[in-house]
């Protein structure tokens, strides 16, 4: 095997290349300088494609690409051999040299094809052109989406957080309103009978002024408790269509006197404003707790204004704000130049009890008695407020299709005036049954005592007789007073029905509003207001039966 490789290789009975050409220069030159150039390009190429592939790892078949550069490197040291062999008859070294670049040409060419239909079917420069705008395409519907993802998510929690804020306050009114209504029990038979006893030491100035002490302390706690029975949207309202424009000037001189002279009052009233449903007392109530609220936040002076207007808040606005109907409103806006309120605690001051006054110079149940009544009334109320410049409270109440009669919202005063009708008086609190029979007694009523339905039917069964039927809306056993008075009138058609209570439910109280026929007396209340009352409801037209 040696000596075979020994001969392979020797040329030492061979010709160099040149000799076939006779030495000719020009042939041999020609020669030289072809294949160095030809060798020189295919080294280049091979040098090109290793860099393209060594920095391009991702290429697809980039085996090919190496087999390829070691096939063209094969060819060009072929061509740079063809000029040694010139001079140096070194023909068997050449002849390996080409069997190597056969060896790698073969394997090139049988690997090339069967990948060229993979490399057909290599998408062109249009097509992934094409296939890069459908994905920019398919990118921004992408963005769109996640945007409006993004929008309905903000939204989702923000109707999330409308939802709580409602919730909250709901339970809290069911809350302050059940204590409101045992706390109207207690001050009914406090006021009553401090009102007995101031009578009765008028001539003894010491005792009057401690009656009067008892008398002032018991008119705050009533006031209180009628702020959250405003709050709990459980007080009984007297809805009407009411000129809001009128009404305003009429409390400006209450305005004016609540404020004071460091306060300067403007009015901006639309002309043509339309009326709106809501009980006049209880929105005159409402505007002077704004006007007080006002005040105290300009302590310095400023200005405060009241606007009205007609406007139609519409679906948009609907979805923004819960609890609120699309649709005609009439506009109450108050505002003042003061303090403002800081963005932090914007959203707790419909809260019951919440203030930023100091201790002992207000009770936190201004706003939110305004908030319950605005609400209770199918309206809506917004506070816009910014720190340092100002505060602005827009009401917003249902339109009445109705006109508005100056009558409506004109207080009416009446002298107390007694009679001898009797009167059955069902109350399950025995401090305030006995309370009300003594003050019915000493205005001349004959009175009949129950302290729950099934005694007052027991009544009625065994013949008693009486005018009024006076009860309480919440009793204790199966049935209350609205269900008593219902199954009375049945037995005695021409009984005239009065209801009291400090905390009505929905037994005479429907969507706000007393139902049609029914007279109530709001616990608590004063001998006066109870004379008043007994009177109205016996000398008025009997209503139709409900």
């Amino acid at each position: 095997m040696i000596g075979f490789l020994q001969g392979f290789f020797d040329s030492s009975n061979l010709a160099p290349h040149g000799l076939c050409l006779l030495w000719r220069p020009e042939l041999i030159w020609l020669q030289v300088i072809s294949d160095a150039f030809i060798g020189l390009a295919y080294f280049s190429i091979p040098a090109a494609i290793t860099y393209f592939v060594s920095h391009r790892t991702d290429v697809t078949f980039g085996w090919v690409f190496w087999a390829f550069a070691i096939f063209i490197w094969a060819c060009g040291t072929t061509h740079f051999f063809s000029i040694w062999t010139l001079w140096h008859p070194d023909y068997g070294t050449e002849g390996v040299i080409k069997a190597i670049t056969a060896v790698a040409s073969v394997v090139t060419a049988i690997g090339l094809w069967p990948l060229l239909p993979k490399a057909l079917a290599l998408p062109s420069f249009e097509q992934l052109s094409m296939a890069n705008d459908a994905l920019n395409i398919q990118i921004d519907e992408r963005n769109v989406a996640l945007a409006a993802l993004q929008a309905e998510k903000v939204e989702r929690l923000k109707t999330e957080e409308m939802l709580f804020q409602s919730q909250k306050m709901d339970a809290i009114g069911q809350l302050t309103g059940g204590i409101a209504h045992d706390f109207n029990n207690i001050l009914t038979v406090i006021l009553g009978n401090i009102e007995i006893l101031a009578e009765a030491v008028a001539g003894r100035p010491q005792f009057a002024t401690t009656a009067k002490i008892i008398e002032d302390v018991a008119e705050r706690g009533a006031e209180l408790t009628q702020h959250l029975m405003a709050f709990a949207r459980k007080q009984p309202l007297q809805p009407c269509p009411t000129d809001v424009n009128a009404l305003i000037v009429n409390a400006e001189r209450l305005l004016k006197h609540a404020l004071g002279e460091h306060i300067e009052i403007e009015t901006m009233l639309e002309a043509d404003a339309s009326p709106v449903l809501v009980d006049p007392t209880q929105l005159t109530s409402a505007l002077l707790n704004l006007a007080v609220n006002a005040r105290d936040a300009m302590p310095n002076g400023g200005k405060l204004t009241i606007e009205t207007g007609d406007i139609f808040l519409d679906e948009t606005y609907a979805r923004n704000n819960i609890e609120v109907s699309a649709g005609p409103y009439g506009m109450i806006a108050v505002s003042d130049t003061g303090s403002g309120i800081p963005a932090s605690i914007l959203s707790k001051v419909f809260d019951p009890f919440f203030t930023t006054k100091a201790a002992g110079k207000g009770t936190g149940l201004g706003l939110s008695m305004v908030y319950g009544f605005v609400k209770q009334s199918h309206g809506h109320i917004k506070i816009y407020s910014e720190e340092g410049h100002g505060t602005s409270i827009k009401i917003y109440l249902p339109r009445s299709r109705e006109p508005a009669s100056a009558s409506d919202y004109l207080i009416q005063d009446t002298s107390i005036q007694g009679g001898n009708e009797t009167i059955l008086v069902v109350e399950d609190d025995i401090f305030v049954r006995n309370y009300v029979d003594t003050q019915l007694r000493r205005l001349g009523y004959v009175t009949l005592l129950a302290a729950n339905a099934a005694e007052a039917i027991k009544l009625v069964e065994d013949g008693a007789e009486f005018d009024l039927l006076f009860t309480d809306v919440i009793l204790t056993g199966t049935m209350n007073g609205r269900e008593l008075a219902d199954e009375i009138t049945k037995r005695k058609p021409s009984t005239r029905v009065m209801f009291t209570s400090g905390y009505t439910e929905n037994a005479i109280i429907h969507h706000g509003r007393l139902d049609r026929g029914v007279w109530l007396l709001a616990k608590p209340y004063r001998k006066s207001d109870l004379a008043r009352m007994v009177r109205t409801t016996l000398d008025a037209d009997k209503p139709e039966t409900q």
